[in-house]
């Protein structure tokens, strides 16, 4: 998710949809415990102890603009809502905002994007998050993490779901030898091959992320989407003393990106549009740390 106009410059990888397809099976919850949780079970704004909120025009070239307001739980769920709007960017010909955004006269899109940032961060464990998206052009939603030291990508970044361009993708990005590009292993899968419901997208639906200090898997409804063997990953570069990006603690990241190089055109987008997370999950194994 984040950075992703470096793509053209770092290594890029997509494993084939053939992967999503193995016979794997999602291992049982036996010997974990839950270690922290956000239920979504209080209306109001999204609980403070849990989350921040970013601000403002971010990354991708995406068209809108984040604040809290536009984040808000209702009957058990947490709503991240995009709308089109107009109104004057408080930001324009600001010399301390990137320029592609500096030049924009007005917002025209409102978001919000959730980090548990310096609040909630994890070292191993299976993260499990029961979402809603809206399966639509111009959409971007994503579950996401970052890793809490270095600057990205040695950080390292998990993106447990995105969807755009009408797949399916869970991905992890690294440095490369040139530290400010990144090594991705992807893989993308085409929403057609997940699904022939046409009402796929109101439903909810479960992604997991199994992380232990050897390996890491993605999963959507029980069905393995990528995994990645973490003694083959390696920061490239000065940054390589930095520690290993996915064996250090993250942080979790909750957004609807509107637009951008990847949500594609909006002029076709139905608006208010509503991105909704049911809970927020993490488990751990006490006795190995995982």
């Amino acid at each position: 998710m984040f950075a992703k106009i470096l793509l053209s410059a770092g290594l890029l990888a997509f494993a084939t949809p053939a992967l999503a397809q193995q016979a794997d099976t999602l291992p049982p919850l036996d010997g974990y415990t839950l270690v922290w949780a956000d239920e979504f079970d209080r209306d109001g704004k999204p609980d403070p102890k849990n989350w921040s909120f970013e601000e403002g025009f971010k990354r991708n070239g995406e068209m809108q603009w984040y604040q809290r307001d536009n984040a808000f739980v209702e009957n058990g769920v947490l709503v991240i809502e995009g709308r089109r709007t107009r109104r004057a960017n408080p930001r324009f010909g600001d010399p301390d905002e990137k320029p592609e955004f500096a030049k924009r006269r007005f917002i025209q899109y409102t978001s919000a994007s959730l980090t548990s940032e310096g609040k909630r961060q994890f070292l191993y464990g299976r993260f499990e998050i029961r979402a809603k998206i809206k399966a639509e052009q111009g959409l971007w939603p994503a579950i996401w993490t970052l890793g809490v030291d270095g600057k990205w990508p040695a950080k390292g970044e998990i993106d447990i779901m995105e969807y755009y361009e009408n797949s399916i993708l869970a991905n992890f990005a690294w440095a490369a030898r040139n530290p400010s590009q990144p090594v991705w292993k992807g893989a993308k899968v085409p929403l057609p091959q997940i699904t022939q419901d046409p009402d796929w997208d109101k439903q909810f639906h479960t992604w997991v992320m199994d992380w232990s200090h050897n390996e890491i898997t993605l999963w959507l409804d029980g069905r393995l989407l990528n995994r990645i063997n973490l003694d083959n990953v390696k920061n490239g570069g000065p940054d390589a003393p930095l520690p290993h990006p996915f064996r250090q603690p993250h942080f979790l990241l909750l957004n609807l990106a509107l637009g951008g190089d990847r949500g594609g055109p909006l002029a076709q987008t139905t608006f208010p549009s509503r991105y909704e997370v049911d809970y927020v999950r993490v488990y751990q194994r006490e006795a190995r740390g995982e």
